[in-house]
């Protein structure tokens, strides 16, 4: 996992001149590839691209692979409950609630994303009952964004499926929301292999540029604002019946 690559010059120009101040965010990039670590992982060679953008302006950003950790299927907090003789989500979750942005990385397989990622989306699932503090669901005022990384056709669906079940779960999705590298259909280099031309290839660059800016400008907005409008998607005042112009029988 490389966590200093060099930006182009027109990436740190973006930096040097931002436009505000992004330091008290945090994000969390999941790289959902099937390489446990030390592996090589071209996810991560993208991944780095919007990293690197991020710390640049001052974000904490963590970064873990979902396959290191022992994740048992299922859509509940804790699968410990439910038969798994161990459980890491408890503890992934927590640094998921920590974070103001989200990234989720993964390969493409038979035009699909990973197991991996079908996984952790499952799991984020099992959390997307509880509430904050204004009653809404838990995931309300966070940012969602995805990388996508293969050497044959699916990044657009892959993008599609993730980013949608991201906002069905809560979160926002700006404009812009995903990157992600092809090359050539496959079989054919990958990512960060000798002659692939991906680092260097100015459309995934210019794309996982927008992605970063995006997510750091609605993140911020959202912070500012102290995340999502709390009015006609509370969860508390629904199960109380303050259904808009419903009578509720508890407040009369």
């Amino acid at each position: 996992m490389t966590t200093d690559i060099p930006l182009n010059d027109l990436q740190r120009e973006l930096c040097d001149t931002s436009p505000a101040d992004y330091s008290d965010l945090r994000a969390l990039m999941v790289n959902c590839t099937l390489k446990r670590s030390p592996e090589r992982s071209h996810t991560d060679g993208l991944i780095d691209v919007g990293a690197a953008i991020m710390a640049a302006n001052g974000v904490a950003v963590d970064r873990v692979r979902a396959v290191d950790l022992d994740l048992p299927p299922g859509v509940y907090p804790d699968m410990r409950e439910h038969g798994a003789d161990t459980d890491g989500w408890p503890a992934l979750f927590e640094r998921v609630m920590a974070a103001d942005i989200l990234v989720v990385g993964t390969p493409i397989w038979l035009g699909d994303k990973s197991s991996v990622c079908t996984r952790l989306i499952e799991r984020l699932y099992g959390n997307s009952a509880e509430l904050n503090d204004e009653g809404q669901y838990a995931y309300y005022g966070r940012v969602g964004g995805c990388i996508v990384t293969g050497n044959e056709d699916g990044a657009k669906h892959c993008a599609m499926n993730i980013l949608y079940s991201l906002q069905h779960l809560g979160y926002c999705v700006p404009p812009q929301g995903d990157a992600a590298w092809v090359g050539e259909a496959g079989p054919g280099p990958s990512y960060l292999d000798e002659g692939s031309g991906g680092p260097a290839n100015d459309f995934t660059n210019r794309n996982a540029t927008f992605m970063a800016w995006n997510l750091l400008h609605l993140a911020r907005m959202l912070k500012d604002a102290g995340g999502f409008p709390a009015h006609g998607n509370q969860r508390t005042l629904w199960d109380a019946g303050c259904r808009f112009d419903f009578e509720n029988p508890e407040h009369r």
